[in-house]
């Protein structure tokens, strides 16, 4: 049987995170409460209505483009793409044919064989279309609009993947860059793919016949329609048991397989031109630079960082998956907290509190301020740990005042020794037993005598000044 070798590219369509559409004024499609209730004239394709160019989508898209390596081409234009399909209003898509917004880009990415680089041929800006909605219990189908002129940028790659280890790790990757870089949420349906996939035979430089497979989301669902897309090719040319053709088809998750949706379209069949109502896209020097110099910093940058900080690589890998939590320590850090000890607070108390509360770690919402003033408070033994943890608590879910809050339930330590003698002096001489077994040599009555004092001053007394009291007081009585 003759060796083959897969070939496969990528188109990823990434939604923009932007507060508006790309050519209206109409919010962003997470705006939306109900069908059709984030729509005007301009996205659901009423005549005479013209399109104006999100500023924000092409400075994203040129961030996408400093992020993978590629030329940021300074002078692009719009362009329309014919089709009809019920969730089209216009009966074309506005993208970039003629000239894209950026080319000839690179990423590197790490699998178990090794790294390789794969070839980006360029990132363009679109339009997304709206939603079909299909009802089986009435045999119809509806159209939600609320997503139509939602802006995107397809990543166009080249052929470069050689297996579905290869495409999961590009899209890893790739998610991650654009996160952090605040290009895009990337959360489910906000970044899908269309998977081009072909075999030859090994040694072979000619490509074989493509398989474009639409829309897929999830990585998972990815990984299966390439193997399955790999052993029916190897079963077409091997056991003759179908003629390839160029075609679209999609996947089925529950049926594990792919379906033929139509032949694939050609550039022609498009009737791409330029469209009349955009003006064209110059990008002069100081409008790339200023991009540039938005740029924030990339998680491998902010990991040596904190690396050289003393911080585990495991709580760094934690980091920097998200960049509201490097926001965050960056933030407290800068407000003279130990960078080690700000961590657990981020990486123990505070995912514990979101935890609870069914949430997780991209869910976390506090201020840097805040967080430093409980770290300091606590640094200074204002408050104990226990009463720190509760005014996190309380920060992160009805964003308190923390000063306020620690008066309001007299969480403030007392480190006053007279104060706390007079309630060491109240434990021993209610807790006789305790005293007669700690002086006895049972050392967990110690413990039971701290407990005692610590209720009495209902959490808000310094440990170490209790247990030194508790100590002088109960030789006093030996």
């Amino acid at each position: 049987m003759t060796k083959y070798e897969i070939v496969i590219g990528l188109e990823t369509h990434v939604e923009l995170a932007t507060d508006s559409k790309i050519f209206c004024s109409c919010g962003g499609h997470s705006s939306a409460n109900e069908p059709n209730d984030c729509v005007c004239p301009a996205c659901c394709g009423m005549p005479g209505m013209l399109p104006v160019t999100n500023k924000k989508v092409v400075e994203l898209a040129m961030r996408a483009g400093l992020l993978l390596n590629c030329n940021i081409n300074r002078y692009a234009t719009f362009d329309k793409k014919s089709y009809y399909y019920p969730d089209l209003p216009c009966s074309y898509q506005i993208t970039q044919w003629f000239h894209p917004i950026c080319t000839n880009g690179s990423v590197e990415i790490k699998t178990k064989n090794g790294t390789r680089t794969i070839g980006i041929k360029q990132i363009h800006m679109e339009e997304d279309a709206g939603k079909l909605v299909h009802d089986d219990w009435t045999d119809t189908s509806l159209v939600d609009f609320n997503r139509t002129s939602v802006p995107l940028i397809e990543i166009v790659s080249k052929p470069d993947f050689r297996s579905s280890d290869d495409v999961l790790a590009y899209l890893e990757n790739l998610k991650a860059m654009l996160r952090f870089a605040g290009v895009s949420e990337c959360e489910e349906g906000a970044m899908r793919c269309d998977v081009n996939v072909s075999i030859r035979p090994e040694g072979s430089t000619e490509l074989g016949v493509r398989t474009e497979i639409k829309n897929m989301s999830s990585l998972a669902s990815i990984e299966r329609a390439i193997k399955y897309e790999t052993a029916r090719h190897i079963d077409a040319l091997e056991r003759q048991t179908e003629v390839l053709v160029q075609e679209t088809r999609r996947w089925d998750d529950i049926k594990n397989r792919t379906f033929s949706m139509r032949n694939k379209e050609t550039a022609a069949d498009y009737r791409y031109f330029p469209d009349p109502n955009l003006m064209p896209i110059v990008i002069d020097d100081e409008w790339l630079d200023s991009v540039k110099a938005s740029m924030p910093a990339s998680a491998a940058q902010k990991a040596e960082e904190y690396k050289g900080y003393g911080i585990a690589d495991k709580d760094v890998e934690m980091l920097t998956a998200e960049r509201n939590l490097c926001d965050l320590l960056d933030s407290v850090i800068a407000r003279g907290c130990n960078p080690k000890d700000s961590v657990a607070w981020i990486l123990t108390d505070c995912a514990g509190i979101l935890r609870k509360n069914g949430q997780i770690m991209r869910n976390l919402n506090i201020s840097g301020k805040k967080l430093a003033r409980i770290i300091t408070m606590v640094g200074k033994n204002e408050i104990t740990r226990a009463a720190g943890k509760k005014v996190l608590a309380a920060v992160i879910e009805k964003d308190v005042d923390v000063d306020e809050f620690c008066r309001e339930n007299s969480l403030n330590a007392q480190t006053d020794q007279s104060a706390i003698l007079a309630v060491v002096t109240r434990v021993l001489d209610s807790n006789a037993a305790a005293v007669q077994d700690y002086l006895g040599g049972k050392q967990k009555a110690f413990g039971a005598l701290v407990g005692g004092c610590m209720r009495e001053l209902k959490g808000n007394g310094d440990p170490a000044t209790i247990r030194s009291l508790l100590e002088q007081e109960l030789e006093k009585r030996r």
